[in-house]
């Protein structure tokens, strides 16, 4: 009897261990699979979304991605959330804007903070509609400060590989393996195109189309003037890194420089913007009554309007290009 079911409890842990293995298997196929055509389609230039079947009736998302395609917006959307490191459609943005607005225009309507109805909407449907966009233009300039910070050790790395005797292609392969992301995902996509038969400025562009900083258009610019010009390329990147090194640091110092104008015109926006909603509840109908006013309402909307362009110029003050 015990033999009996210690056979029965093999036999049942073997058969469990072969479908975990049949199941493992199938799911790093798949994960293979995936990878494989995320690659082709970079080469290639299709998205994602245009390889998934067609169903008989049109969705939403379609039918929105179609209209943003005939103005022309799809693809600038969809480089933006790209950048950003999002896994976002255009569609979603847009559609994440709209309810987002609309959430606002009602808190517009029952909160009322500029005391009426005709001002507190559009403020609600701004404020809150243009949550998801400021997101996205976070984390976007977050990514790209990330790149621009691990550039200079990139290229050094890349010099150091040619300086030991390896090809251009096996350097950028090691350096999308051993870089941390975000850098190293985008120097993988690089290599990517080029082995799959991509030529290697058209590559190279589509590297710089993907990251718009002024530090990788003179990598770029680098390593095709050297193809076409020829020269000692690791000597460049190693000079390149030196600069890029110092604009870091000049950049810091700008930076801290203009640090209290940048606390200076935040703290003179936010303060109007508190006051305005802590009024309603510390002195109910003290707005209320100016709102009521015909010069009132144009008052209100002034202010507002001037606070705008006030934030607008002292940013562009203290935005210093370096």
């Amino acid at each position: 009897m015990i033999q009996i079911v210690i056979g029965v409890t093999f036999l049942v842990l073997f058969a469990v261990v072969m479908v975990a293995v049949s199941v493992g298997y199938r799911v790093l196929e798949a994960q293979r699979k995936k990878q494989v055509e995320g690659m082709l389609n970079v080469v290639s230039g299709d998205s994602a979304e245009a390889l998934q079947p067609v169903v008989l009736e049109p969705r939403v998302e379609d039918r929105l991605e179609l209209f943003f395609q005939e103005t022309g917006e799809i693809e600038r959307l969809r480089k933006f959330i790209q950048q950003g490191g999002l896994t976002w459609s255009p569609t979603r943005l847009v559609a994440t804007t709209l309810i987002m607005a609309g959430i606002g225009a009602l808190l517009g309507w029952f909160l009322r903070p500029l005391g009426f109805v005709f001002f507190s909407i559009p403020l609600g449907m701004l404020f809150l509609g243009s949550l998801p966009w400021l997101y996205v233009r976070h984390k976007r300039t977050k990514r790209l400060g990330e790149i621009e910070a691990q550039l200079p050790d990139a290229l050094d790395f890349l010099a150091r590989s040619m300086r030991a005797g390896h090809a251009f292609s096996i350097s950028l392969e090691m350096l999308g393996q051993e870089s941390p992301d975000p850098l190293g995902q985008e120097f993988r996509v690089l290599f990517n195109e080029q082995n799959l038969g991509a030529p290697l400025d058209v590559a190279m562009a589509n590297f710089s189309d993907r990251i718009p900083l002024l530090d990788i258009r003179m990598f770029v610019s680098c390593v095709l003037l050297q193809r076409q010009t020829g020269g000692n390329l690791s000597e460049i990147l190693i000079r390149l890194a030196y600069v890029i090194r110092e604009r870091f640091k000049l950049k810091g110092q700008v930076k801290a420089a203009s640090a209290h104008g940048r606390m200076t015109a935040t703290i003179l926006s936010i303060l109007p913007l508190v006051m305005l909603v802590a009024l309603p509840f510390v002195a109910p109908g003290y707005l209320q009554g100016m709102a009521k006013d015909p010069d009132g309402k144009w008052m209100i909307a002034g202010a507002v309007a001037a606070q705008l362009v006030g934030y607008y110029i002292m940013r562009r003050i203290v935005d210093i290009k370096v």
